[in-house]
């Protein structure tokens, strides 16, 4: 086994020697924000799609492109507004008058890196066709059904307080995101930081530092790392939490959780958990990784009750208080 670890941190630090650079790279366009930097590369890294929240203005944007920027991948980003229309986003068929045939015009959907900007202004029926890509990596227009090139990363953007003209992401669309990244207000010191930068010279090109063969290859290595039988029993314990709090002994969170978390997340978590520790050059996952993406992948896994609403109790405030009950192997 020791033999085997060496053998898989060995291709582990060949493999990830990007990350680092990439991060680096990310940093000159997002000041801050290690959080939603290192996330992002996380969810490239386990073939996990990405919701963004926060409020206007603090660079969920700007990071999409500086990621697009830096990965070299094919990108495109899609401004999610009320009149928009599924074939907008999927494509459709049209007519050629002189081939007296239909042709599919594929749409912007066809990336490998996909922005859905301010993806809650558009309505669920827009939002919902974004479903067959993000689950079965795969678009159908017509009779004809389409594989989307790999890597396939969708990543989204919401505003979390504006309510007017938004739509609410539908449960089966949440739960295709691995990952929820909140982006909070910068600190004073870097906020005079960017305040610097766009008031001088501007902020530094993002160049490109990896390309798609170098992904492809660093998430087979991470497939591979290692998990022992005890953290696969931890993160089925902590998603069980979700639905039966009281056998942690949480029961007074049973009412507050009106659905818990479906088995995608612990599939989301543990993939999640190997993303952090090849991050970190490991190739064998630690409670400390769980721990690390556990409240990213489970703070929109739960569907709150009335109750945790009366009593201002937010998800990210429930799954805390989850893994302080689940005993850490």
């Amino acid at each position: 086994m020791n033999t085997d670890i060496q053998e898989l941190s060995a291709k582990v630090q060949e493999a990830g020697a990007f990350c680092a650079p990439l991060l680096r790279e990310l940093s000159k366009a997002v000041v801050g924000q290690k959080n939603l930097t290192r996330g992002l590369l996380a969810g490239l890294l386990a073939d996990g799609h990405l919701l963004l929240e926060g409020l206007p203005g603090l660079a969920k944007t700007t990071a999409v492109r500086a990621l697009a920027d830096a990965v070299g991948l094919e990108f495109s980003r899609i401004q999610f507004t009320p009149d928009l229309l599924p074939a907008d986003l999927v494509g459709t068929t049209i007519y050629n008058a002189a081939k007296s045939t239909f042709e599919v015009r594929k749409g912007p959907l066809f990336s490998q890196l996909v922005l859905a900007d301010e993806i809650n202004r558009a309505p669920s029926k827009v939002q919902s066709a974004l479903l067959e890509a993000m689950q079965e990596r795969q678009i159908t227009i017509g009779d004809e059904t389409f594989r989307l090139d790999e890597p396939f990363l969708v990543l989204a953007t919401q505003n979390p307080i504006e309510q007017e003209g938004t739509y609410p992401l539908p449960e089966a669309q949440v739960d295709r995101f691995m990952l929820k990244l909140k982006v909070g207000y910068p600190t004073p010191d870097e906020e005079r930081r960017i305040l610097d930068a766009a008031s001088g010279a501007g902020f530094d090109p993002v160049r490109k530092v990896v390309g798609r063969e170098a992904i492809l290859a660093a998430r087979a290595v991470v497939r591979e790392l290692y998990v022992d039988d005890r953290i696969k029993e931890y993160v089925v314990r902590l998603v069980g939490a979700t639905r039966r709090p009281a056998d942690c002994g949480l029961a007074e969170l049973a009412p507050l959780v009106a659905v818990g978390a479906s088995p995608r997340a612990s599939i989301d978590l543990a993939r999640a958990a190997k993303a952090n520790a090849f991050v970190d050059g490991r190739a064998y996952v630690t409670p400390e990784d769980v721990k690390a993406v556990g409240l990213e992948v489970l703070r929109h896994s739960l569907v709150l009750s009335y109750e945790a609403e009366a009593e201002e109790m937010d998800s990210d405030e429930i799954v805390q208080k989850l893994f302080a009950g689940v005993e850490v192997p």
